[in-house]
């Protein structure tokens, strides 16, 4: 009779501590690393077996085990319980339940104990612990996921093209196809006849246009290709050829008017994703300048620009862009920033009496007599002295506490006698030793992630309000009953105007927000052998304590170089804010200023400063420059 109850506790505190949310998913079919028709099997087996009263208990036990594995976070061996519990009596639910709650916390568990692995740059263990946790649930959307942003990560790691030819074209321009084969040529002959002799060696037909001339030519040449052929034969003959087709060609002079004429053109759209519009005019320029690129068209919402060009023209462009735009380099900064403050002030030392009182006793004491006049005729009236005892009222009158003076709160030295009986009343001396002392440590992290050349921008402090100017506005309604000027009154009565107007008409205030703390501006740039060129510009700006017409003055600091790091390796930017450092002296004049005995006498000192240390490490997380020159690329003269 124990056990059930003993379970109805444990199923009790389980949904308790569970969530109610991965509760609600153990109602969806338990996910194992086996088949459904084994999974399916499997359950039909536990069904049909009924355990016996020894096999409950013992199931109980195990769950209890397993709770507590469970409690403790250790959820992988809390499934072996569940599952064993399941096993011997399957008409339990909390079995099965228990023991899907246990494997959705322990393949969240895995999960973020690959982030954490991932985060650090531990791929190895963060994918261990991804696969170990689709062994658990196959079915887990969000392991195969991470998964795949790892696979992400390694191919992102790869230096990558963002200018690629993908777009197709509507027609192809003729392609000349010449034969394959190489051909000797030795012959005094025309221009037109050696034409003709040296395309139909290779198998291409024709056409002269009227412009070729019928010069003699000498041609000698062994073992020649059809382009060394053709190449040779332009030069010779001042000509230039354009394919009709694959095996006939025109032939005309070369002039920069027949070439404009024959010379067929195509027309290509590029896409440069990622590039401005300022970026996209400099790329439009440079096919007009460079290449002669007859039309071009920008688009810089497609951001494409489409030209209109030889075949050869946009080849040479299209590798040229290759090579400009074939991914920008991208460096990461990761900036620290540490600001460092002390604040210190100790008094020690003694600090002697500064000032000292004199004063004549007879005097003081009928000071104090006619002061007190009430309160001395209670004294004799109650007998506790005599009319003349002078001296037995006064110490009465102080002992009773109703008469005080400043005069007996310290010592007092007399001296001289009778009439002339005086004292002297130095103030208390101070024995001081006191110290107080704080210190401050304040660290941002801060990551930047910049293309070449690229500028960022980090600010750290607070917008300060700054009063501009202001202006009022007279309304109407404000106007229309000043007596004197737009009603009838008198002379008088104008006195009250500028005040009635101060009290009546708004007054709104212009206000600009200016920052204060710090600015850094940082611009990498990545030279070739992967070391980076890092601008920085760095401003301090604070107020100074005064003002002008009630505007702050504000105090700036700059600091404008260049350093060239390799790439990983740190450079610090250590820059103190500000210090300050106060002494005072209190002491008796002429001995407090003895050497040696000015280290006895009361000083008060004070130390602040606050010191700003900037760590900036660039790291390059995309090289897409190799080390060296770039290759040279030929331009045909036809180009």
């Amino acid at each position: 009779m124990r056990a059930p109850r003993v379970q109805f506790v444990a199923a009790a505190l389980l949904l308790c501590v569970f969530p109610a949310n991965i509760l609600a998913q153990a109602d969806a079919p338990p996910a194992a690393a086996v088949s459904s028709s084994q999974a399916a099997q499997s359950q039909t087996d536990d069904a049909a077996h009924t355990p016996t009263a020894s096999e409950k208990r013992r199931a109980t036990r195990l769950y209890l085990d397993a709770s507590k594995l469970f409690v403790s976070d250790q959820f992988e061996a809390a499934m072996r319980g569940f599952a064993q519990a399941a096993k011997l009596d399957p008409t339990n639910n909390d079995y099965r339940l228990s023991l899907e709650v246990a494997r959705s916390h322990a393949v969240t568990a895995l999960i973020q104990a690959a982030a954490k692995a991932r985060l650090t740059g531990d791929e190895a263990t963060a994918r261990a612990d991804l696969s170990q946790a689709l062994e658990l649930d196959p079915r887990n959307a969000e392991a195969t996921q991470h998964l795949d942003e790892l696979a992400d990560d390694a191919v992102s790691g790869q230096p990558q093209s963002i200018y690629a030819q993908t777009a197709a074209t509507l027609g192809d321009v003729a392609q000349l196809l010449p034969a394959t084969s190489q051909h000797s040529f030795h012959m005094r002959t025309d221009r037109l006849q050696a034409i003709r002799q040296v395309f139909q060696a290779y198998g291409v037909t024709v056409m002269l246009d009227d412009s070729v001339s019928n010069l003699p030519v000498r041609i000698d040449m062994d073992d020649a290709s059809f382009a060394e052929a053709a190449r040779i034969l332009s030069m010779v003959t001042d000509t230039f050829f354009v394919p009709l087709d694959p095996h006939h060609a025109l032939v005309a002079r070369d002039t920069r008017e027949l070439r404009d004429r024959y010379t067929r053109e195509e027309l290509e759209t590029i896409y440069t994703p990622g590039l401005s519009s300022d970026e996209l005019t400099e790329v439009e320029n440079l096919a007009k300048n460079v290449f002669n690129a007859k039309q071009t068209a920008k688009d810089p919402a497609a951001e494409s620009i489409t030209l209109r060009a030889p075949p050869s023209t946009l080849a040479a462009f299209n590798r040229t862009m290759r090579v400009l735009l074939g991914g920008r380099n991208q460096v990461l900064l990761n900036v620290k920033m540490i600001q460092l403050a002390h604040n210190s002030t100790r008094n020690t030392g003694v600090q002697p009496p500064q000032t000292v009182t004199a004063f004549n006793v007879y005097a003081e004491e009928q000071s104090i007599l006619n002061q007190n006049a009430s309160l001395v005729q209670q004294i004799i009236s109650s007998g506790l002295a005599s009319p003349g005892d002078t001296l037995a009222i006064l110490g009465i009158l102080l002992a009773s506490g109703q008469v005080s003076s400043s005069l007996f709160s310290s010592g007092i030295v007399l001296f001289g006698g009778g009439l002339t009986l005086s004292g002297l009343s130095p103030t208390p001396v101070t024995f001081n030793l006191n110290l107080n002392s704080s210190d401050s440590r304040a660290i941002d992290d801060i990551q930047l992630r910049l293309g070449d050349g690229e500028d960022g921008t980090i600010k750290e402090g607070e917008r300060y309000p700054i009063q501009t100017s202001s202006y009022s506005s007279l309304s109407s309604s404000a106007l229309s009953s000043i007596a004197g000027l737009t009603a009838a009154g008198t002379s008088g009565s104008l006195a009250s105007l500028a005040s009635s107007l101060a009290s009546t008409v708004p007054n709104i205030p212009m206000i600009q927000y200016q920052d204060l703390g710090l600015t850094l501006k940082a611009t990498p740039r990545v030279l070739r052998n992967d070391d980076v060129a890092l601008k920085l510009d760095l401003t301090l700006s604070a107020l100074s304590g005064s003002s002008i017409d009630g505007n702050p003055i504000l105090n700036n600091q700059s600091y404008s170089g260049v350093a060239t790091l390799k790439k990983d390796e740190a450079t610090v930017i250590a820059t103190e804010l500000s210090r300050s450092q106060s002494m005072a002296i209190s002491g008796t004049p002429g001995l407090s200023e003895i050497p040696g005995l000015n280290n006895a006498t009361s000083k008060d000192q004070q130390q602040n400063y606050a010191t700003l240390v900037i760590v900036i490490t660039p790291h390059v997380v995309r090289g897409t420059q190799a080390a060296g020159h770039t290759p040279m690329m030929l331009v045909d003269k036809d180009q």
